[in-house]
């Protein structure tokens, strides 16, 4: 192997960054759900939550479409489809409002839903197999990088869509950078999904595999453990479904994604419900802008926690036991939980709504990483795409619980020009989500206790050899320790 022709392995993680900023859109619905309700106005706060539960169900089920595809075709190829199909979708999305009101919503799920989150899955998957190949000795860490954007595209982009709606300033923390024009929820539609297309192909071109038998200079794999007979080091998608490892795995995953997307997708309402629940109707334009401002400093704020922590916990996980590392951020994602219906201060609101980022963030770095430890790389794309499952199923469960188990408290009135650029009254129903907050917070932690029974690759054992082998497994570290 020559090793001066071998690209330059960041180039990779670049290129990865550049594809998650943009596909890290879907996490953003919470800006576009109060403009769509007060222009559909017999929509509920259940349908008006479809397109967010539809379009995740349909990302976890591109990641298996994109990573069998790419373990075949190369990530190149696949995520420059994905980037393709995920503008489609958002484009063909802004026409939504040339239908009636039921027929509008199916519109938007075939679309945004349906085609976007495909796009997604398919593009979303190819940087983090891709990155773990390249960098087999710093996986945590690497993995955390490849993701991060993606978490971090919310933070840019949910100024941008908020103030393209509005007609108001582009703003992080509040702060006005330069003023946008008011081109409606439609039109941002439309203006996000030309500029994926450039963005998500740009940066598919830098999604190289590296060659057959690449090893970073200076590293070595280290040595396979000492066992009674020979442990499976890479397993196929049908050997993995049939261990204790994955199941336990994807419920955990599961968990931890049911309340991380719970937030994640509901942040601005959440705000919304604590902000008018505390004034008299109807409330002005300047204070709406003001508490919708607000609301996308909230999503904002909970991308950086987000991308944040998929570098944080991959690092962490590089360093400790991996089960230690999910142990502690489930434990740290239902105390916040638990606590975040009492935090209705601003400052305490982001405190506790980033504390669930971060770990949420974290479990979609570190459970890639497990991933890669307990059923090897050869076939990463398709074995992660099984496992990401959990997070299509996360997906639905956690949007769902903060629409059924909201409790309606009260109704105001305020005055807004987001719908139609005219000024008019629209109601909000101020809700109640404590009951959805327990009902996560008790998932994480018996998720918490789950992970304890994550074992090595050995936990392949009972496809590994059909001889029972009594001696002890090794304990579970990270593969490269």
């Amino acid at each position: 192997m020559a090793q001066q022709r071998i690209m330059n392995r960041w180039w990779v993680v670049a290129g990865a960054l550049v594809i998650q900023v943009s596909l890290g859109a879907v996490y953003i619905w919470s800006i576009f759900q109060q403009p769509l309700l007060e222009y559909f106005d017999t929509w509920t706060q259940v349908q008006v939550t479809y397109p967010a539960q539809i379009v995740l169900a349909c990302f976890a089920l591109g990641v298996i479409l994109g990573g069998r595809i790419q373990d075949r075709l190369g990530p190149r190829l696949v995520a420059t489809a994905g980037g393709i199909i995920l503008s489609c979708g958002l484009v063909l999305a802004s026409f939504a409002h040339l239908f009636d009101h039921g027929l509008a919503l199916a519109w938007l799920i075939m679309t945004y839903s349906v085609l976007g989150g495909f796009g997604i899955g398919i593009a979303y998957v190819c940087p983090i197999a891709t990155c773990i190949k390249w960098f087999p000795d710093k996986r945590g860490l690497v993995t955390g990088l490849a993701v991060a954007g993606f978490g971090a595209g919310a933070f840019l982009l949910a100024p941008l869509a908020r103030g393209l709606i509005c007609g108001d300033a582009y703003a992080i923390f509040g702060v006005p950078l330069f003023s946008l024009p008011q081109v409606g929820v439609f039109n941002t539609l439309m203006v996000l999904g030309i500029l994926f297309l450039v963005t998500v192909v740009s940066g598919a071109q830098l999604m190289r595999n590296p060659p057959p038998g690449y090893k970073p200079e200076g590293w070595n794999p280290p040595p396979k453990p000492a066992t009674a007979s020979p442990v499976k080091v890479d397993f196929t998608p049908s050997e993995m479904i049939r261990t204790r490892a994955f199941w336990i795995v994807w419920l955990t995953f599961f968990a931890g994604c049911t309340a991380g997307l719970l937030i994640t997708m509901r942040a601005s309402p959440i705000w919304q419900s604590f902000s008018f629940g505390e004034m008299n109707g109807p409330i002005s334009h300047s204070n709406f802008l003001s508490v919708t401002a607000m609301g996308a400093t909230a999503v904002s704020v909970l991308a950086l926690f987000n991308a944040t922590g998929r570098v944080l916990w991959g690092k962490v996980s590089d360093m400790l036991d991996r089960r230690v590392t999910l142990l502690i951020m489930f434990s740290i994602c239902a105390a916040a939980l638990l606590a975040l219906d009492f935090l209705r201060l601003f400052p305490l609101y982001l405190l506790g709504i980033g504390l669930v980022a971060l770990c949420f963030g974290g479990f979609l770095s570190v459970y890639a990483v497990v991933t890669a430890d307990l059923f090897g790389t050869k076939n990463m794309g398709a074995n992660y795409g099984l496992i990401f499952t959990a997070y299509g199923a996360g997906g639905i469960m956690g949007p769902y619980l903060a629409a059924t188990l909201r409790r309606s408290v009260d109704e105001v009135t305020y005055l807004t020009t987001c719908p139609r650029g005219r000024l008019q009254e629209v109601y909000f129903v101020v809700g109640d989500y404590s009951l959805a907050f327990w009902v996560s917070a008790a998932a994480c932690l018996i998720a918490a206790v789950l992970v304890l029974q994550i074992r090595h690759k050995g936990a392949g054992a009972e496809v590994r050899s059909r001889a029972d082998i009594p001696s002890a497994r090794p304990r579970y570290r990270p593969a490269h320790r």
